[in-house]
C-alpha cells in the first residue's frame, strides 16, 4: 500500500466517498425542504441540516460499501474498458491506495453516524423517519451486498430512482411538516427519472465487467442496444411529468422553468444513441446527465422559492396578483 501524508490521505477518502456524486442527495433534500416550505412558511434550518447530513452520510456509506463488494466480486477488478470519471467506482482498492479491510470498516462507520442521525429525527419528528431511513439502509449496503445483490437482480435502478428521489423529498418534506402530501411525490419524479438516467447510463462502460461476474444489471439484461431507448424514456419523462402535472394543478406554474435543460436531454440522447457501444465517446452523455439531473433539481428547488415569494406578496400587499 502507497504511503501518503494527511492531505493525500484526505483526497484519497474524498475520492472514495465519490464526493460530487453526493448532489444526488443534496438535491432532494433541497427540493423537499422547499416544497414544505409553501406548507409551514418557516422551515426548522436544524432539521434542513441534520436530514442533509443524515442522507449524505447514508449515500456515502453506500458509495463505499458498492466498492467493497464489487471488488469482492469481482466486478472491478475485470474492468478494462475505457475507465470514465462516471463509472467503475473509485478503484482505491484495485490500485493499493486503500486496503478492503479499511474500506469496508469506513462504509459500516458512515452508516453508522448515519443511523444515529436518523435515530434522533426519528425521536424528534415521528417514527416515518425510521421507515424511510430504514428503506434506504438496507436498499444502499444491499445494493451490491449478498445475499440480496440488488442490482445483479435487475432491481437497482428502481431502488436508486426511489431511494434518491421520491423517498429522500417525502423524507424531507417529513421532517419539516410530520406529514405526508402528494404535493412532494409529485414533485419528487422529475429528480428520480433524472438520477435513475444518471445510474442507467454510466451502467454502460461496465457493461462486459457486469455481465461477465453476473452482475445483472438492466443494461446487461437488455443489453445496450435495447437499453439506449430506456435511456432516452428516462431522459423525457421528467419535462413530461412537468408539464402534466402543471397542467392539472398539481405542481406551481413555476415549475416550467425546469423544462430548460431540455435542450441539454436531448443533446445527452443523441450522443447516447450514436456512441452507446462506445464508452470512451459515450462519456459527455455521462457527464451532461449527470449535469442535467443537478440543474433541473436546482431550477426545480428555484420554482418554489419563486412561488413562496410570490405567496408572501399576495399576503402582505394589499390588492396584489399572485402571479401563479
Amino acid at each position: 500500500m502507497r504511503t501518503q501524508g494527511p492531505f493525500g490521505k484526505l483526497r484519497i477518502w474524498i475520492r472514495e466517498l465519490r464526493v460530487p456524486f453526493l448532489t444526488a442527495s443534496i438535491v432532494p433534500v433541497i427540493l423537499g425542504t422547499l416544497v414544505a416550505l409553501i406548507k409551514t412558511g418557516n422551515n426548522d434550518f436544524l432539521y434542513f441540516i441534520l436530514t442533509l447530513v443524515g442522507v449524505c452520510l447514508l449515500h456515502a456509506g453506500t458509495n463505499v460499501a458498492n466498492d467493497y463488494f464489487d471488488y469482492k466480486g469481482g466486478t472491478d477488478n475485470i474492468n478494462r474498458e475505457f475507465i470514465t470519471p462516471f463509472s467503475g467506482g473509485s478503484r482505491v482498492i484495485q490500485q493499493g491506495l486503500m486496503s478492503p479491510r479499511e474500506v469496508l470498516v469506513e462504509a459500516m462507520i458512515l452508516f453508522g453516524l448515519g443511523a444515529l442521525v436518523g435515530l434522533y429525527l426519528t425521536f424528534t419528528r415521528g417514527i416515518t423517519v425510521l421507515y424511510l431511513g430504514a428503506i434506504g439502509m438496507v436498499s444502499g449496503f444491499f445494493y451490491t451486498a449478498p445475499p440480496f445483490k440488488f442490482a445483479s437482480k435487475g432491481i437497482g435502478e428502481l431502488l436508486v430512482g426511489l431511494n434518491f428521489g421520491v423517498l429522500v423529498v417525502l423524507g424531507s418534506y417529513y421532517v419539516q411538516t410530520k406529514s405526508i402530501a402528494i404535493e412532494p411525490l409529485l414533485a419528487s419524479l422529475p429528480v428520480s427519472f433524472l438520477i435513475t438516467a444518471v445510474l442507467w447510463i454510466n451502467e454502460f462502460p461496465d457493461y462486459k465487467a457486469d455481465r461477465e461476474t453476473g452482475k445483472l444489471t438492466l443494461v446487461v439484461r437488455l443489453g445496450r442496444r435495447k437499453a439506449v431507448n430506456f435511456y432516452r424514456i428516462l431522459m423525457y419523462l421528467p419535462y413530461t411529468v412537468i408539464l402534466v402535472f402543471i397542467l392539472l394543478g398539481y405542481l406551481p406554474l413555476f415549475f416550467l422553468i425546469g423544462l430548460l435543460t431540455l435542450p441539454k436531454a436531448k443533446t445527452a440522447v443523441n450522443i447516447a444513441k450514436r456512441f452507446y457501444e462506445d464508452p470512451q465517446n459515450l462519456a459527455p452523455a455521462n457527464g451532461l446527465t449527470i449535469a442535467i439531473h443537478l440543474q433541473t433539481g436546482i431550477l426545480l428547488s428555484i420554482a418554489y422559492v419563486l412561488a413562496f415569494v410570490n405567496k408572501v406578496l399576495g399576503e402582505i400587499i394589499p390588492n396584489y396578483m399572485t402571479l401563479f
